[in-house]
């Protein structure tokens, strides 16, 4: 799965990278421990195929959703039926999320006490550029309201896929993540071919990975600050 994230980028500098025709929300505080239902920043195209880079909720509300709290336990889809459980979303509310790092937690047994604690690493790109996940987005209004006047809640998950060699030590589960050459299609509204869609939804090459274990801080949302993310042994 993936369940926190790192999104320290400023609009611009993601807006560049995604290649993004238009900013449409005020910039988010820079988090070192993004976790489910912050405010997240996706891209996806309107319908005249405008690329656009907006705030979202993280953890998916479906339209037909009673009340906004089951987005709290939708923040991931899984690749494997991602096409069916989340198939209009999938036909056309596809999005990218471009996160700096996420974490994953080790199960491992504490040398002191030999209880099994959880060890959280950070994982990010070996080259620096951004991380770019593959993630669905919906809109949602309260039952009842007057559509016309109120503006919807915007939201969004994740897609994860099975782990590649570098992370299956830890954990089975991870993000996808998008090459650039993928980005047009991902997020092309008309495009119907689900099969292709799907044949990305693939583990990332591990060679373009790094990862090193970093402070339990990283487990309480109440840290958030940039030496989340050094490794252990710089300390």
């Amino acid at each position: 799965m993936c369940g926190r994230f790192v999104a320290a980028s400023s609009p611009t500098v993601i807006a560049d990278y995604l290649r993004v025709d238009e900013i449409r929300t005020e910039a988010l505080d820079p988090s070192w421990n993004v976790a489910p239902t912050d405010a997240v920043y996706a891209v996806a195209e309107s319908r005249d195929d405008t690329r656009l880079l907006g705030a979202y909720t993280w953890g998916l509300v479906p339209s037909w959703a009673k009340d906004r709290s089951i987005g709290a336990r939708m923040i991931n889809a899984r690749a494997e039926t991602v096409s069916t459980k989340f198939k209009a979303s999938f036909e056309r509310r596809r999005c990218l999320l471009p996160a700096d790092g996420f974490y994953e937690w080790e199960k491992k047994e504490s040398p002191t006490t030999g209880k099994t604690v959880k060890q959280p690493w950070f994982v990010h790109r070996a080259d620096g550029a951004p991380l770019v996940f593959a993630g669905l987005w919906e809109v949602w209004w309260p039952p009842g309201v007057d559509r016309d006047a109120e503006p919807p809640l915007r939201t969004c998950t994740i897609i994860t896929t099975e782990a590649n060699d570098l992370l299956r030590p830890i954990h089975d589960r991870m993000p996808v993540l998008l090459a650039p050459s993928d980005w047009d299609a991902w997020l092309d509204r008309d495009n119907a071919d689900t099969e292709g869609l799907r044949s990305l939804l693939v583990p990332a090459d591990p060679r373009a990975l790094e990862m090193f274990e970093v402070s339990p801080r990283v487990n309480s949302v109440k840290n958030n600050d940039g030496e989340l993310v050094l490794p252990i042994n710089s300390r």
